[in-house]
């Protein structure tokens, strides 16, 4: 767990640094990433127009999971890397209060229940000025599980603003609007204190059937651009469902 703070950590100095140049030059092809919405709801979506997994559908294997997960070449602009494991740990940790626990969990790609299997990536902007640090996960469960994490983590939106977790604080906890994939989705975002740095942060968690994708994206720069890139969600979600059949 620690990997990923000190990986939070080292974008804060990286990002400060940037910032002197940034200053003085536009983002790149990459500096107007779009939001990962496409129209408002109320934090989550459920697509009327496309019809439900069978329920009860069974969780995906390992190798399933890394068949559909985003690797080199998939989305133009980024460079896309295995996730380190230690960046994403089995066990939850508890977090203070516990109506937050959903949200804390997803920081690492936990859940309650546990899925069956994870395979993470790394997402990083080619443009060294961005300042974005994007990862994702795709989990697999039982599709009631997963189903629950959902439903879980819409609550905890609703009912969560502040929380204390692995020794940070976590605030402003808001949903945002969710994006129209898979069979439903939930965003968010918040702001964390991690080593005195003020970092905003933005989640987006998709289901499609029996299987959870959470993105995780900030950026030390700009704030509205700390949104999950619409190109990676459409890009890794269109490759799920692909592999998925």
């Amino acid at each position: 767990m620690k990997s990923k703070m000190s990986r939070a950590a080292v974008a804060v100095s990286v990002v400060a640094t940037l910032g002197l140049t940034a200053a003085c030059g536009g983002g790149g092809e990459n500096g107007d990433n779009t939001d990962a919405e496409k129209k408002p709801s109320a934090g989550s979506s459920t697509p009327a127009d496309k019809p439900k997994e069978p329920a009860g559908q069974g969780a995906l294997t390992e190798a399933q999971l890394q068949k559909a997960a985003l690797t080199k070449g998939d989305v133009k602009g980024y460079t896309i890397a295995d996730m380190p494991a230690e960046d994403m740990p089995a066990e939850t940790v508890p977090a203070q209060p516990a109506a937050c626990q959903p949200i804390a969990n997803m920081f690492f790609f936990t859940s309650d229940p546990q899925a069956k299997a994870r395979a993470g990536r790394t997402v990083t902007p080619k443009d060294e000025l961005s300042g974005s640090v994007i990862s994702l996960a795709l989990a697999a469960h039982e599709q009631s599980d997963a189903e629950k994490v959902m439903a879980d983590l819409r609550k905890a939106t609703e009912n969560c603003t502040k929380y204390e977790h692995v020794g940070n604080t976590y605030s402003g906890v808001e949903a945002l609007p969710a994006p129209e994939q898979g069979d439903e989705a939930v965003s968010y975002k918040l702001k964390g204190d991690i080593e005195g740095a003020k970092i905003p942060m933005s989640f987006t968690v998709v289901r499609s059937g029996s299987t959870l994708i959470g993105f995780y994206s900030m950026n030390m720069l700009d704030a509205d651009k700390s949104k999950v890139p619409a190109e990676v969600l459409e890009a890794q979600v269109a490759k799920l469902e692909k592999a998925a059949g």
